[in-house]
C-alpha cells in the first residue's frame, strides 16, 4: 500500500507553529444535543485553549468565513459549553431563513467574536494576512473540507493539514445512509487523501478502513491512531416518565434512532418480554433520525402503553450518566460503528455492557463486555434476562467487576497526536 513520505522530520525542530482549529461543526450544531463527533471537536477546542501556542479558529457561516483569535475562541467555547448565553441574532442572521434561532444567535456571536471576516472567494487572502506560513490546521469534525478551504490552506498559507476521519461507514454500509450522503462522503475522503499531511484515526479498525478506501486512488497520507478520550459527567437525577418502575431493572440504549443502531432487534425482544410478569424496562435515549418510520411508529405505540419501553430525548450528559449508573446495563446492538463512546462511558460508570460483536468493540472493550451477533435475537434476549436477574438479586454485584474499567484518556490522545502533528 503506497504511503506518503511525511514532513515530520523537517517539522519536529523549532518552536511549535501556530494552530488553526476548524469549528464549523460546532457552529452548525449550536443548540442541539452533542453527538460523538461534536464532543471530539469540543475536546480539541478545550485542549488547544490550555496551551500557549498561538491559536486561531475558522468557521464557515452562511455568508462566508469568520476567523477567531485566542480570545474569540475562548468566548466561542464558553458559549458552546453553556457558560455564557448566546447573544441576540444580528441583521445578517435574521435575513437567513434556513437557520434555526440557535444557529442565528451562534453565527451572530461568531461574527462579533471574530478578528476578520471574508466572502468565500477571499478566504485565501484573509488567512495569508492573519496567520503565519506553516500554520497547523486541524479539522476533526468532518465539516468544511472543501476544495476552496483546502486549496487556500495548502497553497496560500502553506499550512500543515491534519484531518481526523471517524469512520468510513457511509461507504461500507450505504444502505443505512441518507440520500446523497455516500457520494458526498466519497468526495470528501478523496479531498482528504489528496491534501492532508496527516490523518488521525480513532481506532485501528478505522485506520485500516481509511487506507483500504484511499489506496486504490493513489498515495495515502500517513495515518495514526489516537483513541478518543472519555469524559464521564457527574451523575444527575432525572424525572422519569409516567409508568416507569424504579424498583424494576432497566436497560439503556444511547444514540440517534436510525437503522444502523438496530433498535428493531431490541423492540422485537421487548415484544416478547412484555408478555411476562414484571418484565425489565428499556430506556431509549436519543433523537429520532432518518429512514426509520416503522421504528418510530412502534415507539409511539409503546409511549401510549406507558412502558416498559420508554423514549427520552434532550438529556444532559449528567442525566445520561445517572441513568447508566443505576441501570442493569447498556445495550449496543449496532450493525456498524466507527468508535462507540456509549459502551466506554457505561463501563466507566460501572454499568455492564452487551454489544454487537464488532471488531472495533473488541478493540476498545476487550473482555469487559458481553458480545452477541447483532442479528442473534436469542443470544441478546438470554443475556438481557441474565443481567436483569443479577440486578434484582444484588444491583452492585452485577457492576463490581466493570467498575474497575479505565477508559481511554484525552491526555494520552493529545500526547500521541501532537508528538506527530507539530
Amino acid at each position: 500500500m503506497p504511503v506518503a513520505a511525511t514532513k515530520l522530520e523537517t517539522m519536529k525542530n523549532g518552536p511549535p507553529r501556530a494552530r488553526l482549529l476548524d469549528v464549523t461543526r460546532l457552529l452548525r450544531r449550536a443548540g442541539r444535543v452533542a453527538t460523538g463527533i461534536d464532543r471530539v471537536e469540543a475536546a480539541y477546542l478545550d485542549h488547544l485553549l490550555q496551551d500557549d501556542v498561538p491559536l486561531f479558529g475558522v468557521a464557515r457561516t452562511t455568508l462566508g468565513y469568520a476567523l477567531l483569535d485566542r480570545q474569540g475562541m475562548q468566548g466561542f467555547r464558553d458559549r458552546i459549553a453553556g457558560e455564557i448565553p448566546w447573544g441576540s441574532p444580528d441583521a445578517l442572521s435574521r435575513a437567513s431563513r434556513r437557520l434555526s434561532r440557535d444557529q442565528k444567535q451562534a453565527q451572530a456571536d461568531l461574527r462579533r467574536l471574530s478578528v476578520k471576516r471574508c466572502l468565500p472567494q477571499r478566504l485565501g487572502r484573509m488567512l495569508k494576512q492573519k496567520l503565519p506560513a506553516g500554520t497547523v490546521y486541524f479539522n476533526v469534525g468532518h465539516s468544511n473540507l472543501t476544495d476552496r478551504v483546502l486549496h487556500a490552506l495548502k497553497h496560500g498559507l502553506e499550512a500543515r493539514i491534519v484531518v481526523m476521519i471517524h469512520d468510513t461507514i457511509p461507504l461500507d454500509f450505504p444502505h443505512y445512509q441518507r440520500v446523497g450522503t455516500v457520494d458526498r462522503f466519497a468526495r470528501m475522503l478523496e479531498k482528504v487523501r489528496g491534501n492532508s499531511d496527516l490523518i488521525l484515526c480513532n481506532s485501528h479498525q478505522t485506520k485500516a478502513d481509511v487506507e483500504r478506501h484511499m489506496a486504490p486512488n493513489g498515495t495515502v497520507p500517513e495515518c495514526i491512531v489516537g483513541l478518543l478520550g472519555v469524559n464521564v459527567a457527574t451523575p444527575q437525577p432525572i424525572y422519569m416518565p409516567e409508568g416507569f418502575d424504579q424498583t424494576c431493572p432497566y436497560f439503556v440504549v444511547l444514540g440517534t434512532i436510525e437503522p444502523r443502531k438496530n433498535h428493531v432487534l431490541l423492540l422485537d425482544i421487548w415484544d416478547d418480554l412484555a408478555d411476562g410478569e414484571r418484565p425489565p424496562q428499556l430506556v431509549i435515549c436519543g433523537n429520532r433520525g432518518w429512514n426509520n418510520e416503522i421504528v418510530f411508529g412502534r415507539l409511539d405505540k409503546w409511549s401510549a402503553r406507558n412502558g416498559p419501553v420508554f423514549e427520552l430525548q434532550g438529556l444532559s450528559d449528567g442525566q445520561v450518566s445517572g441513568l447508566l449508573q443505576g441501570s442493569a446495563g447498556l445495550l449496543f446492538p449496532s450493525h456498524a460503528e466507527g468508535y462507540g463512546l456509549p459502551p466506554l462511558e457505561a463501563l466507566a460508570l460501572g454499568a455492564p455492557v452487551i454489544c454487537s460483536d464488532l471488531p472495533v468493540c473488541r478493540e476498545l472493550l476487550g473482555g469487559n463486555a458481553v458480545y452477541a451477533d447483532e442479528n442473534d435475537r436469542y443470544s441478546w434476549q438470554r443475556n438481557i434476562t441474565k443481567l436483569a436477574a443479577c440486578w434484582q438479586a444484588d444491583k452492585r454485584a452485577s457492576q463490581s467487576q466493570m467498575a474497575r474499567f479505565v477508559p481511554p484518556s484525552w491526555e494520552t490522545h493529545f500526547k500521541q497526536v501532537f508528538r506527530l502533528a507539530l
